[in-house]
């Protein structure tokens, strides 16, 4: 075999081999119950307790709702004292697990130290870093903000620091029992560079390397570190947009990313978003970026908001 027909079969070999696998891995997505199967018992054997930041709706509250439900105690965490103690009563008469309430302002600066006072003698198994804030619900360029300042500042200790700081309070009393699950809330439209939403985006962006560089930093510790990059979810966020086959309910998502969490240091949390995230690293950016496009989608949000304000 010549030189030049040993290196095009070598070449095609290899093409067809990483494509194999690719394929491989993707269908494992789509059995996730066969794949990444885990016990029953297994997210009450992290721990007692679990710790949920932004519980007071949305996709924080559906987490919050789901682990009482499989028997773990549960801390929520938000900034509203009347959602939050709605939701511990709801969580208790439904599931007759402990609940306790946290009332903080993760935008504030000094909030930690009080937080981790009132954790202190928990034994937490699991922490869901989920809240967030978006600068603007309407998407707009990054100097069109009123207050951009104001803007940099919340984002960044909301999105951020918060998520920093909680692990830092909770992992290490994981690494000492050698077992934990902390499941950091990113964005599926952190998949790119994302005009309109760019600090957003940026700050989902942090939390996805962040918590891949500490799954690899702390996986032979037994602990599961995941990023949880969800694309539509019908929250306040969303401006409660309708459900479908890829806008979830919150309960549906959480339900469905539950299932994954052996599924590797970063998932969408189901196929659906999953086939969106591969769309959306395939399309070309020219495409994405055109003003057509980018005009589109913040008129199709001013829409969903004002439909929902009249509502």
């Amino acid at each position: 075999m010549e030189f030049r027909e040993l290196f095009f079969f070598s070449l095609g070999t290899a093409v067809f081999i990483y494509c194999a696998v690719k394929l491989l891995i993707f269908s494992k997505l789509l059995f996730p119950r066969f794949w990444f199967a885990v016990p029953y018992s297994f997210l009450t054997s992290m721990g007692e307790w679990a710790v949920v930041t932004g519980a007071s709706e949305g996709i924080g509250r559906a987490y919050a709702f789901e682990l009482a439900k499989r028997g773990v105690n549960v801390v929520i965490m938000s900034r509203t004292k009347e959602a939050l103690d709605q939701v511990a009563r709801e969580i208790s008469k439904s599931t007759g697990r402990e609940v306790k309430v946290i009332v903080t302002d993760f935008v504030k600066e000094d909030v930690f130290g009080e937080i981790e006072d009132q954790l202190r003698e928990l034994k937490i198994g699991i922490l869901v870093n989920n809240v967030g804030i978006l600068p603007n619900y309407i998407p707009s360029k990054f100097l069109d903000s009123a207050d951009l300042d104001l803007d940099i500042t919340r984002v960044i200790n909301c999105n951020v620091r918060t998520t920093v700081k909680m692990c830092k309070m909770i992992l290490p009393g994981m690494v000492n029992r050698e077992k934990g699950l902390i499941l950091n809330i990113s964005s599926g439209i952190a998949s790119v560079p994302f005009p309109m939403y760019t600090l957003y985006a940026a700050s989902k962006v942090f939390i996805e390397r962040f918590s891949q560089g500490l799954q690899a930093e702390y996986k032979d510790k037994g602990i599961i570190i995941q990023a949880v990059a969800p694309f539509g979810v019908s929250t306040r966020m969303t401006a409660y947009q309708s459900t479908n086959m890829l806008t979830l309910s919150p309960e549906d998502f959480v339900q469905r990313s539950l299932l994954y969490l052996k599924a590797g240091d970063k998932t969408y949390g189901n196929i659906g978003h999953t086939i969106m995230g591969w769309v959306l690293q395939h399309i070309p950016l020219k495409l994405l970026y055109a003003d057509a496009t980018l005009s589109g989608l913040q008129n199709f949000v001013k829409k969903a908001v004002k439909k929902q304000d009249n509502t």
